[in-house]
């Protein structure tokens, strides 16, 4: 080998290694630059207050105390340590902390992505699969716990994948990223499930006696991960919390992130599963049947529940990579020979650069821009409003509860659909929508609703103008009052 073709390995060597901080770092600056966008979902206001309270009373919640639907019913928290590093981000810089927080999960979620591809495509494909995974997300990055655990759901799939493709069992050494996943977000149990078709990859072309070894391998693996999901604050209770959402039945099909994928119009999904498709005709792909299962499962999860998109475009990438690079016929750079001390410097100096060029970019752009949430989730003027009313007992929108709670004001109902449970909630969609007029007028009597905070566009929000008993006292574009007729019209506020 000659010194030149020497140091052209080493220089591409320390390239690659700065690629995946480098994607990183421009996913970074882009959510930072679009902030704003990641905070469209109601749902983050009380995931912050929840934070807010497990800090001042150094506890978990394991009843309701924000509902007056509901108050003291069994409720637990699975993911408690993404709403305490929320609150602690927002007490410290307020919206700007959950945006920059959200930015860096999906920082580090494309450059863990395009580490772990690297081991089998060369550095272009790598990089455009991570860009791909974050277009194809772009629907649910949002400042809310599931995005601080997608690095986490990265990293232990690709471990599996890893030790799959080793035939192999993961080394025990990283089921702290399970108990870390199961702190931080109930969609750990994906993970959980997926021990078991990823050891069918590792057995796949084994003989049959080495096949038990290694099956009962992973199934203590399996086993312990299982234990280590449950290293969490409340124990056992964490796995039954993150699978109560499953038991909500035709609730499922109304949210919007667990509904079906729409095909209405096209969308980055539906131009996923058509490259997927074009890549296994175009390379001949020719998968084992283990991997098939593995993919299938997860376009069946994405198209089920809208939800699950990330992790099909997250993950697909993890089970193609290997047979991609087994038809690759361009050389990829290998790792033969030690770098030198003076390299490492080199590459280590480069990467801190990267960082501080980062930060200083988001302290620029803070110091001009003010993140604010999306103001058709927050109806500040018609609550203030209902304060000065000293109103008890209302009758919101479901995308107004985070808000209500963020503001001390006991709900109705909230984005915490297991709590709430399937009937309870279909009742309130089919009195809010009229689709049973009955269904209106029975919640508000007995609950014994003393105002009405519903948006603009609410078809309940018309109904009631026409009610007998109710009045309509305030109304702008983002949300409508009404209030019974026997109410006091002191500090009634006029239309508008």
């Amino acid at each position: 080998m000659s010194l030149s073709f020497a140091n052209s390995i080493a220089t591409q060597s320390r390239a690659r290694a700065l690629v995946p901080l480098c994607v990183g770092a421009g996913a970074y600056l882009f959510f930072v630059y679009f902030g704003d966008t990641l905070l469209q979902d109601s749902d983050s206001f009380w995931q912050i207050k929840i934070g807010q309270w497990i800090l001042d009373h150094h506890a978990l919640p394991y009843t309701d105390f924000y509902s007056f639907t509901r108050p003291g019913m069994p409720w637990v928290s699975t993911s408690w340590l993404s709403q305490v590093l929320f609150a602690l981000s927002y007490a410290q810089w307020g919206w700007a902390g959950p945006v920059i927080l959200t930015a860096l999960a999906v920082a580090l979620s494309a450059a863990i992505l395009v580490d772990l591809l690297e081991a089998d495509l060369e550095i272009p494909r790598a990089v455009l699969f991570a860009m791909f995974a974050v277009v194809v997300s772009l629907h649910h990055i949002l400042a809310r716990p599931h995005m601080l655990a997608l690095p986490v759901m990265i990293a232990w799939v690709g471990i599996l994948m890893t030790a799959a493709d080793r035939k192999d069992v993961p080394s025990w050494y990283w089921l702290p990223l399970m108990s870390l996943w199961s702190n931080l977000h109930g969609g750990f149990v994906l993970g959980l499930a997926l021990i078991g078709p990823m050891s069918f990859v590792a057995l796949w072309g084994m003989d049959s006696g080495k096949q038990v070894r290694l099956l009962s391998r992973w199934f203590l693996f399996g086993v312990a991960a299982l234990a280590a999901s449950c290293v969490t604050p409340y124990g056992w209770r964490t796995l039954l919390g993150a699978t109560n959402i499953l038991n909500l039945g035709e609730l499922l099909t109304l949210i919007s992130e667990w509904s079906p994928a729409s095909f209405a119009s096209f969308n980055a999904f539906e131009g996923a599963l058509f490259g997927l498709i074009a890549i296994g005709l175009y390379r001949g792909l020719t998968l084992s049947p283990p991997r098939i299962v593995l993919i299938l499962l997860l376009t069946w999860m994405a198209l089920t529940h809208a939800r699950s998109i990330e992790a099909f475009a997250f993950l697909v990438p993890l089970v193609l990579a290997k047979p991609l690079g087994e038809r690759s016929a361009l050389p990829r750079p290998g790792t033969q020979g030690s770098e030198s001390w003076a390299a490492r410097y080199v590459t280590a100096t480069a990467a801190l650069m990267i960082v501080a060029a980062g930060w200083t970019s988001t302290s620029l752009y803070m110091s001009h821009h003010r993140f604010t949430f999306t103001m058709d989730q927050t109806p500040v003027a018609a609550v203030d409003l209902l304060e000065q009313r000293k109103a008890q007992r209302i009758f919101n929108a479901n995308q107004f509860g985070g808000y209500l709670i963020s503001r001390d004001i006991p709900v109705f109902i909230d984005g915490r659909a297991e709590l709430y449970g399937e009937t309870f909630v279909m009742d309130f969609l089919k009195a809010v929508e009229l689709k049973k007029l009955d269904n209106l007028t029975r919640l508000l009597e007995d609950h014994r609703i003393d105002a009405t905070l519903l948006t603009a566009d609410s078809p309940a929000a018309q109904v009631l103008d026409h009610i007998k008993g109710w009045k309509r006292l305030y109304a702008d574009n983002i949300a409508v009052i009404h209030v019974r007729d026997d109410a006091k019209d002191a500090m009634a506020t006029p239309s508008r």
